[in-house]
Formats: C-alpha cells, sequence, structure tokens
C-alpha cells in the first residue's frame, strides 16, 4: 500500500470515529421513569419597571437551604439569579394537589405583594434548561397557541357587589411537563414546560404542619377550579397555603426543536408594521435628498451652460467653492479621532455580534450568552479603535499620538462605567437582583484595564506607524469666509433628530420589548435592521453638508440623532 492510499485510510478511521455535538446550545439529558425533576426559580421580571428582583424577595415557600446556581458574566448582567426552590417530582409520575407550605404574611410581606402586582411582576422558573411558558390566547382571536414568560404574582379584582379592588395572589400551580419519548429504550427528554397559575382560598380545619390535610386539595382533586372558588386575597395579618400539581404529556415533539414554542412571534402585525414604517421613512428621506442634489446640480449646471467666455468659465462657482475647504482638519481634531475610534470599536461589537447570533451561535439556551460575547467582544475591539483613531489623527498631521491613545481608551469608557456606577448604586438600593456585585464590577474594570487598554495601546501602535492617508483634493492654505447661517440651518445643526427618532422608535421600543421579557425571538434581527436604518439616514444626511466645517457638522448632526434616540429608550 502506497503512502496516499495509508494517508486516505488514516483519515477515514477518523471520521468514522467522530462524534458530532450541539454547538449552540446544551447537550440533552435522558431521564428514566422516576428520576427526580428539580425545578429552579430565576428572577422576578416587569415590562412596567425594567427592575428584576430576586424570586425570595417575596414571601413564597423556601426550601431548607437556598442554593445558587453557577452563573455567567451575561447573566449576572442580565440580573437573573438561578436557584433552587421547594417544587420537586419524579419523571412521568404525575402528582394530584400537594401542599407545598403556609406562610403567614405580616404587613411588610402584604406591601410587598401589593406592589409587584401592581408592577404587574412574573416569576420565571428553569425545568431542564426550559423557561416555564404560560398559555395565552393571541390578539386577532386565532386558535392558534401562544405563550408567555413566566406567570404573573397576582392579579387584582373585586367581590360581586363590591366595587373595592382588592389583591388576589396565584397561590396554585398547575405544571404540564411534555416528553419525548426514545422508542427504542423508556428513557425520555423534556420538551415542553408549562404552568398554569390560580387564585385559590384553601379550606382546612386544623392545620398540621408534619401532614397537612386540605378540603380543597388533597389526592382526590380533579377539578380545583369551579364556580364556587374562592380566590385567595392579599392582607396583613393572612395565611396563605401554597400548593401545586404536575402532569405528564407525551409530545411528538423533538428535543432540538423545543426551543420552537419560546421562538414563536406573539406580535407579528406589529413588528411588520414597524419594519414597512421605517422603510417608507427611509424612502421619503432619500428621495428628499435626491431632490435637492439633483435641483442642486441642475442650477449648476445650467450656469455653466449659459457661460459666454473662457474667463466666466474657469469662474469657480456652486459646489466647486468648496473643494479646496471639505477636507480641512476641524478645531477639534483630536476629540474627533476619539469619537471615530470608538464608534468603530461599538460598531464592530454589534456587527460581529449579530452576526454570530444570526448564524445561531449565540443560543437562548446559552442564557447570558449574548451579554458575555457583546462585553468580551467590546474588549477585543479596542485594537480596531486604537488603529482607526491613530489613522485618522495622523491624517490631521497630529504629532502626540500617545495622548490621542490615552483618550481613546479612557474617555467614553470612563464616562460610560461612572454612569453604570451610579445606576448600579441607585438599583443596588432599591434591592434589586439586577445590581451587579462589586466581584463582577472589578473584573470588568479588570477587562478594561487588562485588555482593552494595551489593545489599543497596540493599535494606535499599528495605526501611526502606517503612512498617512493623502486627501483626494488639495486644501487651501487660507480658509474660505463662511457666511452667517439662516435659522433654518442652524436648526437643522441643533434639531434635525426627530426624523430619526421617528425611524428608529418603532424597532428600538420592539427590541427592548422583548429583551426585558427575555424573549429570544427576531431579538438580533430588529437590532441589525435598526441599525442598518441608522446608518442610512446618517448617510443620507451627511450628503447635504458642505463647507469647511462639514466634519464638525456630521459629528454634531450623528451625535443629535444618538442623544434624541437614547432619550426615548
Amino acid at each position: 500500500m502506497d503512502r496516499s492510499s495509508k494517508t486516505l485510510f488514516f483519515f477515514v478511521l477518523l471520521i468514522s470515529s467522530a462524534h458530532s455535538f450541539y454547538l449552540p446550545g446544551v447537550a440533552p439529558r435522558d431521564f428514566e421513569r422516576g428520576d427526580p425533576l428539580q425545578v429552579k426559580v430565576n428572577k422576578l421580571s416587569s415590562t412596567k419597571t425594567q427592575l428584576p428582583y430576586d424570586y425570595y424577595y417575596l414571601k413564597w415557600c423556601k426550601p431548607k437551604k437556598i442554593m445558587n446556581s453557577a452563573e455567567n458574566l451575561g447573566e449576572v448582567l442580565r440580573g437573573d439569579r438561578i436557584e433552587n426552590s421547594i417544587y420537586t417530582f419524579q419523571m412521568r409520575e404525575g402528582q394530584p394537589c400537594k401542599v407545598a407550605c403556609r406562610m403567614h404574611l405580616n404587613a411588610e410581606a402584604a406591601k410587598n405583594f401589593k406592589e409587584k402586582i401592581d408592577d404587574e411582576y412574573r416569576v420565571n422558573m428553569i425545568l431542564d434548561n426550559l423557561p416555564v411558558a404560560v398559555h395565552r390566547q393571541r390578539r386577532d382571536g386565532s386558535p392558534s397557541k401562544t405563550y408567555e414568560h413566566g406567570f404573573r404574582v397576582g392579579f387584582k379584582g373585586n367581590y360581586a357587589g363590591s366595587k373595592e379592588e382588592k389583591y388576589f395572589i396565584n397561590n396554585h400551580l398547575s405544571f404540564k411537563v411534555m416528553y419525548h419519548k426514545d422508542p427504542e429504550t423508556d428513557s425520555a427528554r423534556i420538551v415542553g414546560f408549562e404552568v398554569t397559575p390560580n387564585s385559590i382560598n384553601h379550606e382546612y380545619k386544623e392545620w398540621d404542619e408534619k401532614n397537612p390535610q386540605l378540603a380543597t386539595c388533597n389526592a382526590n382533586t380533579k377539578n380545583l377550579i369551579q364556580s364556587t372558588t374562592v380566590p385567595q386575597e392579599v392582607d396583613a395579618d393572612k395565611d396563605i397555603v401554597f400548593t401545586y400539581d404536575v402532569s405528564f404529556e407525551e409530545s411528538n415533539i423533538k428535543w432540538a426543536s423545543r426551543w420552537d414554542t419560546y421562538l414563536l412571534m406573539n406580535d407579528d402585525q406589529i413588528h411588520w408594521f414597524s419594519i414597512i414604517n421605517s422603510l417608507m421613512i427611509v424612502l421619503f428621506l432619500s428621495g428628499m435628498v435626491a431632490m435637492i442634489m439633483m435641483r442642486t446640480l441642475y442650477r449648476d449646471i445650467a450656469n455653466y451652460n449659459q457661460l459666454e467666455t473662457q474667463d466666466e468659465a474657469q469662474e469657480e462657482t456652486g459646489w466647486k467653492l468648496v473643494h479646496g475647504d471639505a477636507f480641512r482638519a476641524p478645531v477639534n481634531s483630536g476629540l474627533l479621532c476619539v469619537y471615530v475610534g470608538t464608534g468603530v470599536q461599538i460598531f464592530g461589537m454589534t456587527l460581529v455580534t449579530m452576526i454570530f447570533a444570526l448564524l445561531g451561535f449565540l443560543s437562548p439556551s446559552n442564557r447570558g450568552g449574548l451579554m458575555t460575547a457583546m462585553v468580551l467582544l467590546w474588549v477585543f475591539m479596542g485594537l480596531f479603535a486604537g488603529y482607526s483613531s491613530a489613522r485618522l489623527y495622523k491624517m490631521f498631521k497630529g504629532t502626540e499620538w500617545k495622548r490621542n491613545t490615552l483618550k481613546t481608551a479612557f474617555m467614553f469608557p470612563a464616562i460610560l462605567f461612572a454612569i453604570f456606577f451610579v445606576l448600579n448604586a441607585l438599583i443596588w438600593g432599591e434591592q434589586s437582583s439586577g445590581a451587579v456585585p462589586f466581584g463582577t464590577m472589578f473584573a470588568l474594570v479588570c477587562l478594561w484595564f487588562g485588555i482593552s487598554v494595551p489593545l489599543v495601546f497596540v493599535g494606535s501602535y499599528l495605526g501611526f506607524k502606517k503612512a498617512p492617508i493623502e486627501d483626494p483634493v488639495k486644501t487651501n492654505k487660507i480658509p474660505r469666509q463662511i457666511p452667517e447661517q439662516a435659522c433654518c440651518a442652524v436648526r437643522t445643526i441643533t434639531g434635525g433628530g426627530e426624523l430619526t427618532l421617528l425611524l428608529a422608535l418603532l424597532l428600538y421600543t420592539f427590541s427592548s420589548t422583548q429583551f426585558s421579557t427575555s424573549s429570544p425571538n427576531w431579538r438580533s434581527q430588529n437590532l441589525l435592521l435598526c441599525e442598518d436604518r441608522l446608518i442610512q439616514t446618517c448617510r443620507e444626511r451627511a450628503k447635504l453638508l458642505e463647507g469647511c466645517e462639514a466634519w464638525m457638522k456630521l459629528r454634531r448632526k450623528v451625535r443629535q440623532q444618538g442623544v434624541h434616540l437614547a432619550s426615548a429608550g
């Protein structure tokens, strides 16, 4: 056997012995009948306040020892706090109504429950890395199933014949676990985790802590919710009995497709309306800019055609007046270089993150993976920030490249870190789980000073060693006098962000809602589309700029758009 045949035979053996793996998510887990299943609890979340809270911030049933699960950087920054719970059951063995515990509410506990009910907080649970889902009716009334993440803490209502509004808590949970059974073995994989919350004022004669017996919840109870069922009211000095039941259902859904339930589009009409609206605004802006440019060029061409002598033809008119000042360095050229370097860093981070998300590498089953990727990519993009800042700084004939590098590495990150520190202190004062611990803050500082800052210096050194970028036209030594601008032109610079605000507001609010509710559907596509529309509007508005102050005008216009969008968010 020759050498080539041996090499081919060796590669065939390697391929035959290779094992595949599931890259985007986690490895599947097989359960036998009777295997214990542990339900974990996550944060309390709300779309009204955006402040997450730890599950045990409220007076729920607690296990003997609360154990925290290992969390990555992204989970901590998102406010996730995954802990064990009192809800345990066995695989494929249904449980009738079972008592979890009885809790006595004092004035403070009742107040906390009422506040969370007012703010529409939802409880998030996890089973086999699958978040709990609540079935809800679609807005258009179609029979297709849609789901929400987590169940509400409670609701407000009033008794029959009374106008006084009361608070009621969902103290009974009906779990349904769907599994896909292996036809060859008796093992099964969990492919669905649903819950139906209810509020029941349980009845009992005498409370026995070791063996509680309830008239409304026992092994023979089948229909808990009846026409005579009274909900459990939340008030001080009241006892609340928490119960639950579990049912198992075999499903045809395979393990690889179990996340499809959470990827369904609930508000598809609003989503497509926002996309069409943003496209129409971009087309309108492009048409308006094209019309202005065509009228300007048509007027200049008409003037050129009317020239009678060669001396008049050589005289510069129209847009030719500013060609010698278009590439003049602005007054604060160093600051502009810092802006450009930071913008390249953020743009590179966003672009690479979106590409990985669209390719499926940032799976929703990997909690915190998106946030972790964004932080790490921002740190490593410091190389491109220093390079682009140094290249532009050398184009402006700057000599103090070390000072420019320090500004690029510390200016915007320091401002961002100071705002983040103040907001984190305020969130910590609210006892929210969204407050970042000191250890995580120290880790972020180490990433900044240990990786990002050195990479900025390396990129700046490489960029400054390159030959400077040559201007396509020569710049006049004496700048042309700029006449005073009319009020409408000043308004264009100081304002002008309203159009961009109208353009991006719908997509931005839709995407932020998906982030706040921890829904992974269309998240990357929405943000990428929103970013693309912003870039297009900035490009169209830049076409209207001319003169020796074009650099700073463009910077002010884009900055104004960012201020408008940030204020709206």
